[in-house]
């Protein structure tokens, strides 16, 4: 069982990275939060580490904080919530979002979610509230990570090509995924890669 991981950063993408430690190559499934707070190539990271086992396959996810990580572990718990669907939860809303809707029992941030309905939206709120109870409030006072900005020229912008990656590696179709990143681009005007997507799955969401 790994709890944590601490190695040099040999590769980053959408949805996943690899981490050196030990001169083993660690592959991690990673929110959009974790990723955007994360450091360049070639830099020391740790990130606190969920192993999955499961028939047929392991799987190790990261976090930058062991608040997201007890949030993807409630969410998992969840019935009809998968490791999946709890990145796309992570991945669309901040930890503080997803603290503070489940705090106020509000459900309607997690109806944005690409893959959630209404019922599923509030059976979250109720089992997060249970589940986390007081931690909510320390969550909720979590402030949004600030992601680094680069620039690109022609086409889809570099921001908005992870954008479309990691919605691929959602399970979109690339048309569809690439619409939605213009649109969320057009309409925000802004090329942070987490607001990006966020934006960019809010619409997918509201097309459902």
């Amino acid at each position: 069982m790994i709890g944590w991981i601490r190695g040099v950063l040999r590769r980053r993408e959408p949805g996943r990275v690899i981490v050196d430690a030990g001169g083993v190559g660690y592959e991690l499934e990673v929110p959009l939060a974790t990723l955007d707070g994360l450091p360049g190539e070639g830099e020391v990271v740790t990130l606190e580490v969920l192993t999955v086992f499961r028939a047929e396959s392991l799987q190790l996810f990261g976090f930058a904080t062991r608040g997201e990580k007890r949030l993807f572990v409630a969410l998992t718990g969840i019935s009809g919530i998968g490791p999946r669907l709890a990145l796309a939860v992570l991945s669309t809303l901040s930890p503080a979002e997803i603290a503070r809707a489940a705090r106020d029992e509000d459900a309607a941030p997690f109806e944005a979610v690409p893959g959630i309905g209404k019922k599923t939206a509030r059976r979250i709120v109720l089992d997060l509230r249970d589940r986390l109870g007081e931690t909510l409030l320390e969550l909720a006072g979590t402030a949004e990570a600030a992601a680094p900005v680069r620039t690109g020229a022609g086409g889809l912008s570099p921001e908005e090509e992870d954008a479309v990656a990691a919605l691929l590696n959602l399970g979109y179709k690339r048309t569809e995924a690439e619409a939605a990143v213009r649109e969320a681009a057009g309409a925000g005007g802004t090329d942070d890669l987490g607001a990006l997507l966020r934006a960019a799955l809010r619409r997918l969401g509201g097309r459902g």
